[in-house]
C-alpha cells in the first residue's frame, strides 16, 4: 500500500507538467492570434483610408450621373 501514494504523486506530477506545457502552448497561440488580429486591423484601416480617398470621386460621378439622368428624363421643347 505504500506504492499508491507514489503512483498518485507521479500521476499528479505528470498532470502538473502536462498542464504547464498546455498553458504555455495556449499562451503562445493567443499571442499569435493577437499579432494576426493587429495585422488584420491595420489592413482594414488601410482599406478604409483608401475608400475615403475615393469618396470625393464617387460623389462627383454620382452628381454627373444624376444630372445626366435628369436631363434625359426632361421632355424636349419641340415636341
Amino acid at each position: 500500500m505504500a506504492e499508491q501514494p507514489q503512483s498518485a504523486s507521479s500521476g499528479s506530477e505528470f498532470f502538473e507538467k502536462e498542464r504547464a506545457r498546455l498553458v504555455g502552448e495556449i499562451g503562445q497561440s493567443m499571442e499569435q492570434i493577437i499579432t494576426n488580429l493587429n495585422l488584420l486591423n491595420r489592413n482594414l484601416e488601410g482599406v478604409v483610408a483608401v475608400g475615403k480617398e475615393f469618396e470625393s470621386v464617387s460623389t462627383l460621378w454620382r452628381i454627373a450621373s444624376d444630372s445626366t439622368r435628369s436631363t434625359a428624363k426632361e421632355p424636349t421643347e419641340g415636341q
